[in-house]
């Protein structure tokens, strides 16, 4: 019995092929409460939920405040609320960033990726990017080396990757932890609507600079867009274990099906080459933003699962690193649901590898009335 117990100890909670481990592979909803509600505090509208682990194992929630209006356009400013209990209590909202545009185009957030070698959270967020009463569109970071309690000030990035507008995920950036490129930061965007495409910004010194990296173009580029046209949108990064980055990616103008784009870069997000891009037809989509996260082995996805309605948001997952989707899901909200984002704690505790935790736009009548956190236990509670 005791042999049977270290065996069991130093078995993994699940293989990757199979469920056949000492755990069953079975996600269950056990928490979830609402962070931010429209009308709250006089602010007419939160949008784009962002989430992620601190290095220190806080949690930390982003959402954009839109101060006046639900439009993309107008004032906003950028919100957090910080956890350090594992989402069971959270702070009250802070400020992060606050444009003041009134009636001009304002901030858009957005993507928060963590540097672990340095141990900072850096958001990237942008500024103009519709370019509404405004002529130039900029892309914005700030950082906080203090695990979210405080937050430098807006740097302007606009004289190392240039003006071309640029609105970085929604969702997370990724810090590369295998060759090739191992430390890099990876934050992976989108252009205009009518230059639209995926574009990657990469930094391989912590945040300091930052360059250009890999497009995904739009057909046609620059040009304005018919229904069914290529124009691949807002998208959201993954590394995979041999090193190479997935993108999984919003399929604006439904080209080719009404599912999910995924792109793929072998060179540490310095190209996105078209042989590696393919359409996940068992991940219908109603052109929205979707959270996507790679843990232990297995993909996981998350999106309200709708050919034509942001509707049922959904969660899925994969043991073939997303080369198929397994049968069962887990309905996460059956209602009106919009934008979401993923995150789980990476590290050798095993009690933190039994969990991921998700962000999502929530309503009853329209997709965005609020912003709630649900904790999800991968192995039924067990």
């Amino acid at each position: 019995m005791a042999a049977l117990f270290l065996l069991l100890l130093s078995a993994p909670l699940f293989h990757c092929g199979s469920v056949s481990g000492p755990l069953k592979l079975e996600p269950l909803m056990l928490e979830e409460q609402l962070l931010w509600v429209n009308g709250q505090d006089f602010v007419s509208s939160y949008r784009i939920p962002l989430l992620t682990f601190t290095p220190k194992g806080s949690l930390l929630a982003f959402a954009e405040g839109r101060k006046m209006s639900r439009s993309d356009y107008g004032s906003k400013f950028i919100a957090m609320r910080r956890s350090t209990d594992k989402g069971a209590t959270w702070s009250p909202m802070s400020f992060i960033a606050d444009d003041d545009r009134s009636e001009q185009d304002g901030l858009n957030l957005g993507s928060v990726v963590v540097d672990m070698d340095v141990r900072r959270v850096i958001l990237i967020y942008t500024m103009c990017f519709h370019l509404h009463g405004c002529s130039t569109s900029s892309t914005m970071m700030v950082e906080s080396k203090d695990d979210g309690l405080s937050w430098g000030s807006p740097k302007n990035l606009s004289a190392q990757i240039g003006v071309k507008n640029f609105a970085p995920g929604p969702g997370t950036g990724i810090q590369k932890r295998h060759d090739p490129n191992k430390g890099r930061l990876v934050v992976c965007g989108h252009g205009t609507i009518e230059g639209d495409g995926v574009f990657c910004i990469l930094s391989d010194d912590h945040g300091k600079t930052w360059s250009n990296g890999a497009a995904l173009k739009s057909i046609p580029y620059n040009q304005k867009k018919r229904q069914q046209d290529f124009s691949p949108d807002e998208c959201q990064p993954v590394e995979m274990p041999d090193g190479s980055i997935i993108v999984n990616v919003r399929n604006q103008n439904n080209y080719h099906c009404r599912c999910r784009v995924v792109a793929r870069s072998r060179d540490g997000g310095m190209t996105l080459p078209i042989e590696d891009v393919f359409f996940d037809y068992e991940l219908v989509d109603p052109v929205v933003a979707a959270g996507a996260l790679q843990k232990e082995g297995v993909m996981y996805f998350i999106n309200p699962s709708n050919e034509y309605k942001r509707v049922n948001l959904t969660l899925r997952w994969s043991l073939t690193d997303g080369n198929s989707w397994e049968n069962n899901t887990v309905q996460i909200w059956a209602g009106p649901s919009g934008y979401s984002c993923m995150t789980s704690l990476d590290n050798s505790v095993i009690e933190d590898k039994k969990y991921i935790y998700i962000i999502y736009e929530k309503g009853h009548k329209d997709s965005d009335e609020a912003i709630s956190f649900v904790k999800i236990h991968l192995f039924g509670g067990r």
